[in-house]
């Protein structure tokens, strides 16, 4: 099985997503040969988020982790399909099914929303595509930079992200000054998964109020361990960082998103904060031309931080505490 970085996912179970009006009326969430277009769903009331802590094995499918909250450590977990939803109020939404395999046999169908959800409400499918669910998840673990971010190149120059081109000599926090391999850029509705975290100015020593997705993490130094991790090198996901304060997620409207990716894994400087370039792994590896996805190397960087020791709104601060900023 190949090693690659954890994603972690929060999915619901088939038995909490049911039709309430159609064809198949009273049955739960199934397989994308077995659902029927046009049948309105109904997400229970109560309706559990199961967490999924999943690694990619080499077969292009996913691996339960020992050590997650939910489902079978060493099962497989297949994606089948993404659906596409319209609500009452007519707006679609996206939403991925992933199957949990035991020997051969499915033991277990989750829905993975890419969009706002409400218990209780209805939803009806009004697509179903059985190639887009990988390209999905592998958008939602791409660390990517919004438009008119500024990156620091190698020069000292600042330039926003969407003027950067292979070859550019960007500044990186471990390697000096190194030329960037490829740029992608990808247009989301800015909502659910898809919806960008902002770092206000200041928040985290950075100039200007950085936009970045949800999943891209950020390298923070502490000068002391108040997380007690133990060590001084940390990267958090800013997902994990939202306080609705100094550090919101930004729903509404499209986001343009761009990838950089370089030989190796790297650190580099967005609005003075150090971020981290695209990790290139099977991940995300749907999203990637060939050529980048066979010749980048998706080092590790320092420790990630796991959300359970962030102390919840307190995390921002800590942080500047911790880093002396």
């Amino acid at each position: 099985m190949e090693t690659g970085q954890l994603q972690q996912l929060a999915v619901i179970d088939a038995a909490d997503f049911t039709v309430s009006q159609g064809v198949a009326r009273g049955e739960a969430l199934s397989f994308a040969d077995e659902l029927v277009p046009d049948d309105i769903y109904r997400l229970a009331p109560g309706a559990r988020r199961r967490q999924l802590t999943l690694r990619p094995d080499a077969e292009g499918g996913f691996r339960i982790e020992a050590g997650g909250v939910d489902g079978q450590a060493g099962r497989s977990v297949h994606i089948d399909s993404c659906l596409s939803l319209s609500a009452r109020d007519g707006s679609i939404g996206e939403a991925v099914v992933l199957v949990e395999v035991e020997a051969g046999a499915a033991v277990a169908i989750y829905l993975l929303p890419l969009g706002r959800m409400s218990e209780g409400e209805d939803y009806r499918l009004v697509g179903i595509d059985r190639h887009a669910g990988t390209t999905r998840l592998a958008q939602v673990a791409c660390a990517s930079f919004t438009r008119g971010t500024r990156i620091a190149l190698s020069s000292g120059a600042q330039v926003p992200v969407e003027e950067l081109a292979p070859g550019d000599r960007i500044l990186t926090r471990d390697d000096g000054p190194q030329a960037l391999r490829w740029v992608g850029r990808t247009t989301l509705r800015a909502t659910g998964r898809f919806a960008p975290v902002l770092i206000r100015a200041g928040a985290l020593n950075n100039a200007r109020d950085l936009l970045l997705s949800p999943e891209h993490r950020v390298f923070v130094w502490q000068r002391e361990d108040h997380l007690g991790t133990g060590r001084s090198e940390l990267m958090i996901k800013v997902r994990h960082l939202v306080d609705d304060d100094s550090v919101i997620q930004v729903e509404g409207g499209f986001v343009d998103y761009f990838q950089l990716v370089f030989d190796d894994h790297q650190i580099v400087y967005a609005e003075g904060i150090a971020a981290e370039s695209l990790l290139v792994d099977r991940r995300n590896a749907a999203v990637l031309p060939d050529d980048i996805a066979r010749h980048s190397h998706p080092r590790g960087l320092s420790y990630e931080v796991s959300e359970s020791l962030l102390p919840g709104a307190d995390a921002v601060a800590l942080l500047r505490r911790a880093s002396g900023l």
